[in-house]
C-alpha cells in the first residue's frame, strides 16, 4: 500500500478542517429567503384578516357590525409590529397595534396557545372605550410568532348613558368600563367570570354575541395563521414580517425624498367639543429634510376643559392614514410607515392629553382634523396629491329609547346611508356617497335598519349646491329625514357649521351641517353649541343637512360643460352655476334644452380674472 506524503497529508487535513468549519458557518448564517415568497405570505396573511373581518360581518347581531362593517383585521408580529391588514377603515386599523402591543408587554411569557384576549382602554393605546379589539397569539413551540387582532365599535360601554358617547363627562371612568388587556379565553378554556362581568356592564342585549363574534373570528384567524407556519416555516413567517416592513420603509422615504425639502404649517379647527369650549386648535408642522419627515402638532390646544380629546393612538392612526393616503397605494400598510416618520405630539394638548381625560366624542373631532391640517400643509407643495380624508359630522346621532315590540332597550347608532363629505381630488369630482377615509364601511340600507327599529327614514337625498366648487367640484352632502315611531332620545352634537368640509388648490369649502331637531313639531330647532340629549316624542323626527366635500383647484378653470351636466343632474343650481363657476346657461332644465352661452362665460370669467389681478 502506497505512503501518502505527510505534506500531503497535512494539506489534506487543512482542507478536511476548512470543509468543516464551513458547514459550522453555513449553520450559523441565516437562510435568505426570496422575496417572491416573502410577498406570498404576505398576500395570505391579508386574505386571513379578510376572512377574520368577513366572519364577523356574518355571525355578529347588532347592525353596526353586520351591516355597516364597522370592524377590521390587523395581523402583528409577536412585538406587536403591524404586519398585514386588508380593505376596512384606514385609521380604524393603523390604531389597532398600540392595544395590542401593551398586551404583549404586560402578559411578558403568559400568552398561550388558544388564549384570546379583549382590550378597548385609550389610555393603553386604543381610540376611544366602543371600540372593542380582540386579538389571539399564534404561538409555536413556546413563542409568540403572530397576533391576529379583530378590532369593532360596539354600541354601548356601561357608561354614565347609553351609546357610548356621554357628552359630559367629568372623566374616562364616566365613559364606561375600561378593559386595558384581559383574557376571555385561557389555552382555550373560556373564562365565565369574565364574560359574565362584561355581560353585566354592558346595557345592550346583543352586546355579549357580537363579542362571541370576535372571539370566533380571532380563533379563525389563529388556525389560519397556523396553516400559512406550517407550510412556510417559522423562519420564513419572520422573514415574511422582516421584508415586508422594510420594504414599506425604503418605498415611503423613497417617495419622500421626492417632496421639496422645506417646513410646512397647517391649522384645522373644531366649532366646539361637546361642553360648548369654541375653536378647538390643531395645528401641524411638517419637516422635509431629504428622505425624513418629521410631523408636529406643538401648538395645538391645550386648553385644560376642552372635552373633545384624541388620544395618542388615535392621532396615530389619523397622521399614518392621511399620509398614506398622498402616497404611492402599493406601498404596505405596516410597522414600516410608522418608523420612518417622526411625530411629535407634546402630552397634555387636545391630540394626546393627560391621563383619564374623557375621549369618547375625540375619536373622531379633534381626530379628524389631524388628516385635514396635513392635508393643508403638504397642498403647499404636492397639492396634485391632496384631499383631507375626513369628515365633519360631530359624533354619530345615536338614537336611545324603548322598543315598543320588546319592551327592552334600543340603542341606534344610525348608521344609515346618507352621502357627505367626500372631497374632490385634482382630476375627479368628490364621488360616491362616503368619503375615502370611512374605507368599506357599508351604511346599512333603510329596509333593513326600518325593521330593526322604531323609525323611519323619509328623506335621503343629494342636496343640491353643497359640494365645494372647483375645477373639480366636491361631492354634494345630502339632506336626510329620520322619523321616530316611538318616544326616543337623540344625540346632538354637530360639528362643521362654522368650519365645513375644506377646499384645497384654490377650491371652495363645502356646504356647513345643519341638524334641526323635533322636526313636524312646534318645538322645532336647530342643534348648535353644547351637545345634547333631545327627547323626541312618536312621529317626530331629526333632519340633517350633511355637508358636501371640498372642490379642488380654481372654480372659474371648471369646464363649462361639466356644469352644465351637473345643472341637469341637480348637483348645481342655474344660480350656483352663475355665481359659483361663472357660466351662463341659457334654456331651462325642465325643458331639456339647457345650453352654456359661451361667449357671455367667458367675457364674465375675464372680468372677474382681471378682477382678481390675474
Amino acid at each position: 500500500m502506497a505512503t501518502v506524503p505527510k505534506e500531503l497529508e497535512r494539506e489534506h487535513r487543512k482542507l478536511e478542517r476548512r470543509r468543516i468549519s464551513g458547514k459550522r458557518r453555513a449553520a450559523k448564517r441565516p437562510r435568505r429567503y426570496d422575496p417572491v415568497t416573502a410577498e406570498i405570505i404576505r398576500g395570505a396573511m391579508e386574505t386571513v384578516c379578510f376572512e377574520v373581518a368577513t366572519h364577523v360581518s356574518l355571525t355578529a347581531t347588532t347592525p353596526i357590525l353586520n351591516q355597516s362593517n364597522e370592524r377590521n383585521a390587523t395581523i402583528l408580529d409577536g412585538r406587536g409590529r403591524l404586519a398585514a391588514l386588508s380593505v376596512g377603515i384606514p385609521q380604524f386599523m393603523l390604531s389597532s397595534t398600540l392595544p395590542v402591543r401593551f398586551a404583549v408587554d404586560f402578559f411578558q411569557g403568559d400568552l398561550h396557545d388558544g388564549d384570546v384576549l379583549v382590550g378597548n382602554d385609550p389610555y393603553h393605546g386604543g381610540g376611544h372605550l366602543p371600540d372593542y379589539n380582540v386579538f389571539a397569539p399564534v404561538v409555536v413551540g413556546g413563542e409568540v410568532v403572530l397576533i391576529v387582532s379583530i378590532q369593532c365599535h360596539h354600541a354601548d360601554t356601561g357608561g354614565a348613558a347609553p351609546g357610548g358617547y356621554i357628552v359630559d363627562a367629568l372623566d374616562i371612568w364616566a365613559e364606561g368600563v375600561r378593559f386595558p388587556a384581559v383574557k376571555v379565553l385561557e389555552r382555550g378554556v373560556e373564562r365565565r367570570d369574565v364574560i359574565y362581568m362584561m355581560k353585566t356592564n354592558n346595557r345592550n342585549p346583543t352586546f355579549i354575541g357580537d363579542i362571541r363574534s370576535q372571539i370566533g373570528a380571532a380563533q379563525i384567524g389563529a388556525r389560519r395563521l397556523k396553516e400559512v407556519i406550517e407550510k412556510y416555516g417559522v423562519d420564513a413567517v419572520k422573514h415574511a414580517v422582516d421584508y415586508s416592513i422594510d420594504y414599506a420603509r425604503r418605498r415611503f422615504r423613497e417617495e419622500v425624498s421626492t417632496w421639496p425639502d422645506g417646513v410646512y404649517e397647517g391649522t384645522a379647527w373644531v366649532d366646539n367639543d361637546p361642553l360648548g369650549n369654541t375653536d378647538i386648535k390643531v395645528k401641524v408642522t411638517i419637516t422635509v429634510k431629504g428622505d425624513r419627515l418629521k410631523v408636529d402638532f406643538t401648538g395645538s390646544d391645550t386648553r385644560q376643559n376642552v372635552s373633545a380629546n384624541s388620544t395618542f393612538g388615535n392621532t396615530r392612526g389619523y397622521v399614518v392614514a392621511q399620509i398614506a393616503s398622498m402616497m404611492d397605494p402599493a406601498i404596505p400598510k405596516n410597522e414600516g410607515f410608522f418608523d420612518s416618520m417622526k411625530l411629535v405630539v407634546p402630552k397634555g394638548c387636545c391630540l394626546n392629553p393627560y391621563d383619564n381625560k374623557p375621549v369618547a366624542a375625540g375619536t373622531h373631532h379633534p381626530g379628524v382634523e389631524v388628516g385635514e391640517a396635513i392635508a393643508k400643509a403638504m397642498a403647499q407643495v404636492i397639492p396634485e396629491r391632496c384631499c383631507p380624508q375626513i369628515y365633519k359630522m360631530g359624533m354619530p346621532t345615536v338614537i336611545f329609547g324603548t322598543h315598543p315590540k320588546t319592551g327592552k332597550m334600543f340603542i341606534d347608532h344610525s348608521v344609515d346611508t346618507f352621502a357627505a363629505y367626500c372631497g374632490a381630488v385634482a382630476g375627479r369630482d368628490g364621488w360616491g356617497a362616503m368619503n375615502v377615509s370611512f374605507g368599506n364601511l357599508i351604511r346599512a340600507t333603510a329596509e333593513i335598519n326600518e325593521s330593526i327599529f322604531p323609525h323611519r327614514q323619509m328623506a335621503r337625498d343629494y342636496a343640491t349646491d353643497t359640494g365645494g366648487p372647483g375645477k373639480w367640484r366636491g361631492c354634494p352632502g345630502s339632506l336626510y329625514v329620520k322619523q321616530l315611531t316611538t318616544p326616543a332620545t337623540i344625540y346632538s352634537y354637530v360639528v362643521g357649521r362654522k368650519y365645513p368640509m375644506p377646499g384645497i388648490a384654490g377650491g371652495k369649502d363645502g356646504m356647513p351641517n345643519e341638524m334641526r331637531c323635533r322636526v313636524g313639531s312646534e318645538h322645532e330647532f336647530i342643534a348648535e353649541g353644547p351637545s345634547r340629549q333631545v327627547p323626541h316624542e312618536a312621529n317626530e323626527a331629526y333632519a340633517y343637512r350633511y355637508g358636501g366635500g371640498g372642490g379642488w383647484g380654481d372654480p372659474l378653470e371648471r369646464d363649462p360643460d361639466k356644469v352644465k351636466e351637473d345643472v341637469l343632474d341637480e348637483y348645481v343650481s342655474i344660480r350656483g352655476a352663475r355665481f359659483d363657476y361663472v357660466v351662463v346657461l341659457r334654456g331651462s332644465v325642465e325643458g331639456l334644452d339647457l345650453e352654456v352661452d359661451r361667449e357671455a362665460t367667458e367675457e364674465l370669467r375675464g372680468e372677474m380674472r382681471r378682477a382678481r389681478g390675474g
